[in-house]
């Protein structure tokens, strides 16, 4: 079962080395934690990318409607929409950090990762890729205050397991449907070292130099 986030438990000494760890996924834990904390969402759940988080949520909390956002965007976003069969129509806004997908509570963050960022009521899927403010190589998060969101998509992330419940996924007898979409412990390491040291990447204009996505067909 998933749990809103204590404070980070600072009087264990792990070293940000995955060695210190017993069970290398509490790795993960920390890592949700400290982004929980650094944030101030009650709920964090890390993913490999922003993409795989947006697509969970998405089969968490369907949209009841037609959703508008950004055609100024990465391609996957729009390939996410089209694998869930999502109604939705791209405009010409421009962003900056984070965008909203309109007629939804939920925004692509990917650009945007700063202290106190969480919007209460809101979904916030962020990016660890590449050139993005805390860059792992890889990964992203959820960032939500919708305990529902935060179980169905805590279980979902990893083929329907509940990581933190079982050691050995086998003991575990009951599966939600779910997908391989977990971030590696090897990871989350890096980004509890990044976010405890304050190695952040500035964002820069040429990093925005998405097309705009209303001029491409996906067949």
């Amino acid at each position: 079962m998933i749990s809103k986030i204590d404070t980070l438990d600072k009087s264990q000494d792990r070293s940000m080395d995955l060695r210190n760890y017993k069970q290398p996924f509490h790795a993960i834990r920390d890592f949700e934690q400290a982004v929980a904390e650094y944030t101030n969402a009650p709920y964090c759940i890390a993913t490999d990318s922003c993409t795989h988080a947006i697509e969970m949520v998405f089969r968490a909390k369907p949209p009841e409607n037609k959703v508008k956002f950004t055609g100024i965007t990465y391609l996957s976003v729009l390939m996410t929409m089209h694998k869930l069969d999502i109604d939705y129509a791209l405009t010409d806004q421009t962003w900056e950090g984070e965008y909203l997908f309109e007629g939804t509570n939920v925004f692509d963050s990917a650009r945007r990762f700063e202290k106190g960022m969480y919007r209460t009521g809101y979904i916030q899927c962020c990016s660890f890729g590449r050139t993005k403010p805390l860059e792992i190589g890889r990964g992203g998060c959820i960032l939500t205050d919708n305990c529902d969101v935060a179980q169905t998509v805590y279980e979902m992330r990893y083929d329907g397991r509940q990581l933190y419940d079982y050691d050995r996924w086998p003991d575990q007898k009951v599966f939600r449907v779910g997908y391989h979409y977990y971030m590696k412990p090897e990871d989350a390491i890096i980004g509890l070292t990044k976010l405890a040291n304050q190695d952040f990447v500035k964002q820069k204009p040429e990093f925005y130099n998405y097309p705009d996505c209303r001029n491409i067909q996906i067949v």
